[in-house]
């Protein structure tokens, strides 16, 4: 008879090992950042709120063509997901003209129409835009109407609610350099009594545009002389 060697039996009846690598853990799902967006139109303009708050310019990125409008807003997260508004619209658009702000309550976008038509949709059917007659005649006495919106609701929104609210955002937002010196002046022209509405035009067109003053018992007595600043010379030009 044939003699098995040791080490053959043990190899034989040795259990087979186990599988012990950790199964790969299934990667977590991720949703891309969704935002709120709203629409409504004047007679020859398309107007798309994207509600995204405090979002840096340099992360928004909006491309018009002649009937599309792409929004992209980052940071992308560490797979490069970024929100994302593709839409091929109800009818086209003069891309050249359209243009879009950056705010601190949302991105707001303005799309210029290429015919004066009354959108039905923000988004089109793939048919040609069927013109609809145009009731822009007397918006002042006229009621706003409900434009439709991403979101459904049973009830129409409030738009002198939401305007007003967008408008207190606005102003408390914080603007720098020749912006916020702008709307301070604004701000005091605005809120300022005949007098000094008249001191300041006065002051401002007799200077130069180098003196902005608000008392008029002070400049409304004599002409008000240019003062340019330190390091420069104030010319009188003829023309």
């Amino acid at each position: 008879p044939s003699v098995v060697p040791p080490a053959a039996v043990a190899r034989a009846s040795a259990p087979p090992a186990a599988d012990t690598a950790p199964a790969e853990a299934s990667a977590p799902s991720y949703t891309p950042p969704q935002y709120r967006h709203e629409w409504y139109q004047t007679q020859d303009k398309v107007c798309v709120s994207v509600f995204a708050k405090k979002v840096p310019a340099e992360h928004v990125q909006v491309e018009f063509g002649p009937a599309t409008l792409l929004v992209v807003i980052g940071p992308p997260d560490e797979r490069g997901n970024v929100y994302r508004l593709d839409l091929s619209l109800f009818a086209d658009l003069v891309p050249e003209q359209c243009k879009f702000a950056v705010l601190t309550s949302k991105v707001e976008i303005t799309l210029q129409k290429n015919a004066l038509v009354q959108w039905t949709n923000l988004e089109g059917t793939g048919k040609p835009a069927v013109p609809q007659p145009l009731n822009f005649s007397n918006p002042e006495n006229t009621v706003r109407p409900a434009y439709p919106t991403s979101k459904t609701s049973k009830k129409p929104k409030d738009w002198d609610k939401l305007e007003s609210e967008l408008k207190a955002e606005e102003k408390d937002e914080k603007l720098e350099g020749d912006a916020a010196l702008n709307k301070l002046f604004k701000d005091i022209y605005g809120n300022a009594d005949e007098e000094t509405r008249r001191a300041m035009n006065k002051s401002y067109q007799e200077s130069g545009g180098t003196v902005l003053s608000t008392n008029w018992k002070e400049v409304g007595q004599k002409k008000v002389e240019g003062s340019p600043p330190t390091g420069m010379e104030a010319k009188q030009y003829e023309y």
